[in-house]
């Protein structure tokens, strides 16, 4: 259901979700869509009670999307690329093989034909795909024995493109998905999401009790929130 409301003196239009939920949720993407879930019991008064409380957040989401713009990579020498929250130069070569390497600053692509900017594209992602992978996994390694100690199994991991979030749990099912993009950001950043995604096997809302967890396990992650946030905007 399409929604308006009116904050800061400017009309904000929302998708209202009706859902399964215990609690009001606000979700603001990318691309400066606003969609709210909530419960089918609580009435529109009370949902725009809670837009009105988030004002300053919503307006200042939606300027950041309005000066988002998608950077389109043409995958040649000297352009550069943000891998675990250091900027790389990208110096494309030919190889015998199609790989990928670090080196001083650089990402060395190798690739059979340099003129192919589709070969290139998909060798340089299927890389930080993996790359990211490989992070995510050993974190959540050193992550899983806080969690283990509170009877949490350890959980399915899956990597994925997102649109809007970092990550996601879903507890019942022991699943946790990571999104691919975070290859772009710091080590302290990814650890941040993960904490953050444990910690919803033992809170599953983003309520007082969620974030006094977090808190405890990870007492800086609002630094490292800023921090992430930060990385993609740059």
């Amino acid at each position: 259901m399409l929604r308006k409301i009116t904050l800061g003196g400017r009309e904000i239009h929302y998708t209202l979700l009706r859902k399964k939920v215990k609690n009001i949720n606000l979700r603001i993407k990318s691309d400066g869509n606003v969609f709210l879930s909530a419960p089918s019991y609580v009435p529109i008064s009370a949902l725009e009670n809670f837009l009105i409380s988030k004002e300053d957040f919503i307006l200042s989401a939606l300027a950041r999307a309005a000066l988002y713009v998608p950077e389109i990579k043409e995958y040649r020498n000297g352009e550069v690329f943000r891998i675990l929250g250091e900027d790389k130069i990208l110096r494309v070569e030919e190889g015998e093989k199609n790989t990928v390497s670090l080196q001083e600053g650089y990402i060395r692509l190798f690739v059979r034909n340099t003129s192919d900017t589709e070969l290139k594209r998909k060798v340089l992602e299927k890389w930080q795909r993996e790359l990211c992978h490989d992070k995510v996994l050993t974190l959540c390694r050193e992550i899983y024995p806080l969690f283990q100690k509170r009877g949490i199994s350890y959980p399915q991991i899956r990597m994925r493109k997102m649109v809007s979030r970092w990550g996601s749990c879903q507890p019942q099912k022991g699943i946790l998905t990571f999104n691919t993009a975070l290859v772009s950001a710091p080590l302290s950043c990814i650890e941040y999401v993960i904490m953050h995604e444990f910690a919803h096997f033992l809170v599953p809302n983003h309520s007082a009790d969620f974030y006094a967890v977090l808190s405890a396990y990870m007492p800086d992650w609002k630094e490292r929130k800023k921090s992430l946030e930060a990385n993609k905007r740059s």
